[in-house]
C-alpha cells in the first residue's frame, strides 16, 4: 500500500471532519459543498481500494493478513458514504456531526490500514 496515498486519505478525512464539525458548531446541516467534499474523499478511498487489490493481485501480501486488510479496505470505502447518507435523513446540525464522526472513523481506519499493510515497510 502506498504510504503517501494512505496519508492523503487520512488528512483529507480529517479536513472533512473539521469542516463538518465547524458546520455542527455553527448549527448548520450538511450542504452541497460538504457533499462535494465527501465525494472527493470517497474518490481517494476508491483509488486506494483499487490500488490495494492491484497489489494483492501482484502477489504482495499485507503483514497482518489478507482477509483483515480487505475488510478494512471495504470499511474505509463505506465510512464516508454511509455517514453522508445518514446526514441526508438528519437535516439538522446532527447531520454535520454524523459526517464529521464518519470522517474521523475513516482517519482511524487509515492508520489501521497502514499498520496492517506493514507500517511503512511496504512502500
Amino acid at each position: 500500500m502506498t504510504d503517501a496515498l494512505t496519508a492523503a486519505v487520512g488528512v483529507a478525512a480529517l479536513v472533512l471532519a473539521a469542516w463538518c464539525g465547524h458546520a455542527f458548531f455553527r448549527d448548520q446541516p450538511t450542504k452541497d459543498w460538504h457533499f462535494i467534499g465527501m465525494a472527493v474523499v470517497t474518490l481517494l478511498v476508491l483509488v486506494q481500494l483499487v490500488i490495494g487489490f492491484v497489489l494483492l493481485g501482484r502477489g504482495e501480501e499485507p503483514r497482518d493478513g489478507t482477509a483483515i486488510f480487505v475488510a478494512y479496505l471495504f470499511g474505509a470505502a463505506a465510512a464516508v458514504p454511509a455517514a453522508g447518507f445518514l446526514s441526508l435523513s438528519e437535516r439538522t446540525r446532527w447531520g454535520s456531526a454524523t459526517v464529521a464522526a464518519g470522517a474521523v472513523v475513516l482517519a482511524v481506519l487509515e492508520v489501521r490500514l497502514f499498520d496492517i499493510w506493514g507500517g511503512g515497510s511496504g512502500g
